[in-house]
């Protein structure tokens, strides 16, 4: 499990709620920064695939459970 510096815990969340809260704490972290979402939404790492590639920050790591998603998210 990587480092992380927040924690972002949408479960329960469907899109574009679970999108709305990581691009909320990335707006106050600094650059380098990691941020842990736990999502429930089975789509979410579609919008967060897309979000990434758009805005320049890098999922580090993505964790697929059976009832969740996990990623990790370094901010650009």
């Amino acid at each position: 499990m990587p480092e992380f510096d927040f924690e972002v815990d949408a479960s329960g969340l469907n899109c574009p709620l679970p999108l709305l809260r990581l691009k909320k704490i990335l707006q106050e972290m600094a650059g380098g920064e990691v941020v842990k979402v736990i999502a429930t939404d089975p789509a979410a790492h579609l919008d967060f695939g897309v979000y990434s590639d758009q805005s320049g920050h890098k999922i580090v790591s993505f964790i697929k459970e059976t009832e969740q998603q996990i990623f990790y998210i370094k901010k650009k």
